[in-house]
């Protein structure tokens, strides 16, 4: 258990922020977050140019490899970090590591340059995607805080639409390094918005202390799974030797990391957040979502390209309608959640309304028009986004305010981790019919390509939703904390 706890003390402000400051807070957490996720989709269009210009094609995977490492692993360190030094300085450091990770990249000579630049670059991001949360957290009651999940939901489908048309335009008319010089003013302008109003949040847990062991392990564990995952299947089959000795000694790290956690004096991530069934149903639950959601915005390219015959860029059209169907989600179950009580039926229901629109879309595969697909998709995205804006205040909820950090850098870390483990299963499921391997910027096999691929492709994503729909009838529910602005409905 974390000895700390009864210690804990909370630094007061000697003023509470006006909704200006608050406003100006959410506005710049927002924007560097944007900034992160931007750099996950901005890479994938300039990359042939990249490889061109530097050199070492062989190398080019690492681009996006590197970046998806680093953010991963320290997404729960950022939690922790800013639990115990405040938010203000967490947030700063983040940005920074962000914008010189940023100017490496873009004046990288070569390569391997460009390679270590989008590591520090994924180091500052992954803070920036739990920390967001986590601010809002601090200046939103959970009551009234899922609204707000929109707003990320929003600046994560605003990345993926932007991102590619950034990234193509900067690469074939300008110069791919202003994929990374754009960050700079950027990042400028999101510290000068937060930066006098951010020092008024209160430092909830200010005698705790930084587990540098349990944080070294960590991300070694992840960096060898991460690794495991994106290789297996593409560089080596399976069961290689390279795929299997990774995920072993990924395993053995992951024993002594909870070994750690249950030694050490304070543990990295408290054993009291751990043991809460609310988290961990929670992040569960945000686990299996993102699994099934990033696997199927993969594969669902290849479909439209290979079944219906799309082009490359109208297949990127075609996707809107699953992005905005998870913001329309996203929104709509934060602005419904504080009128229930039982408020976790509003992502249960939308869950199994996805999964039957995947079912139908699977049984449809082999002759659907583009505008059935794309009324399913919608549908699919609809129902799946209000899981998110559920599960983000619930697991905040459940905790107390000096552990909501390291709640929410769990909740981004398993967010991350399933995106890469989603990808990782339809891979192997694409692998068995014959298709090409999930990856960045992956191409159609050809028109020739058997729908019944594409059927189970489309039944393991609802296989992973069923399985965040019983993680969610498990999740306990606890009323949310703040004032109701509606009646509150008990069903």
């Amino acid at each position: 258990m974390d000895q700390a706890v009864g210690k804990q003390t909370a630094v007061k402000t000697d003023a509470p922020l006006s909704e200006g400051e608050k406003n100006a807070i959410i506005g710049g957490v927002l924007l560097s977050m944007l900034l992160a996720a931007l750099d996950q989709t901005i890479v994938a269009p300039a990359m042939p140019t990249m490889a061109r210009l530097l050199g070492h094609a062989e190398y080019l995977p690492w681009i996006v490899t590197g970046y998806l490492l680093t953010a991963t692993a320290v997404a729960p360190l950022y939690g922790k970090i800013s639990d115990v030094h405040g938010r203000r300085p967490t947030v700063y450091a983040a940005i920074l590591i962000f914008l010189a990770g940023s100017l490496v990249s873009a004046m990288a000579p070569n390569m391997l340059v460009l390679i270590v630049g989008r590591a520090i670059q994924g180091a500052g991001g992954g803070g920036l995607f739990a920390l967001a949360q986590t601010v809002i957290g601090d200046l939103v009651p959970p009551r009234e805080r899922a609204r707000y999940t929109a707003w990320i939901s929003g600046t994560w489908a605003v990345a993926s639409i932007a991102g590619p048309l950034l990234g193509g335009t900067f690469a074939e008319h300008l110069h791919w390094s202003l994929i990374f010089w754009i960050n700079i003013p950027l990042g400028l302008v999101a510290m000068a918005m937060i930066n006098k109003p951010l020092k008024k949040l209160p430092i909830a847990a200010k005698h705790h202390r930084i587990d540098g062991l349990g944080a070294l392990l960590l991300v070694a564990a992840t960096a060898l799974l991460l690794l495991a995952l994106n290789w297996g299947g593409s560089e080596y089959p399976w069961m290689s030797r390279e795929i299997l000795g990774l995920l072993a000694c990924s395993a053995v790290i992951w024993s002594f990391f909870a070994l750690r956690l249950l030694r050490a004096a304070e543990p990295l991530v408290s054993l009291e957040v751990l043991g809460n069934p609310i988290v961990l149903a929670g992040t569960l639950s945000m686990f299996l979502l993102q699994a099934a959601n990033i696997g199927l915005a993969v594969y669902l390219p290849v479909y439209l390209q290979s079944i219906l015959g799309l082009s490359a860029s109208a297949s990127g059209t075609a996707m809107l309608g699953l992005m905005l169907g998870t913001v329309a989600g996203a929104t709509l179950g934060g602005r419904t959640i504080q009128r229930f009580v039982h408020y976790k039926r509003i992502a249960m229901i939308g869950v199994g309304f996805a999964i039957l629109c995947l079912g139908v879309l699977s049984l449809v595969a082999g002759h659907a028009s583009l505008l059935t697909v794309e009324i399913l998709t919608t549908c699919i995205g609809l129902g799946s986004g209000t899981t998110f804006p559920v599960a983000t205040v619930s697991v905040q909820n459940a905790v107390d305010q000096a552990h909501l950090g390291v709640a929410t850098g769990v909740l981004t870390f398993l967010r991350s981790l399933g995106s890469a483990l989603g990808v990782a299963i339809l891979g192997a499921v694409a692998l068995g019919y014959g298709l090409p391997l999930a990856s960045e910027g992956v191409q159609a096999a050809g028109a020739a390509v058997e729908a019944a691929a594409f059927v189970m492709i489309f039944l393991a994503a609802a296989a992973m939703l069923l399985m965040a729909l019983v993680a969610l009838g498990l999740m306990p529910e606890k009323p949310l904390r703040g004032h109701p602005e509606a009646p509150v409905l008990a069903d």
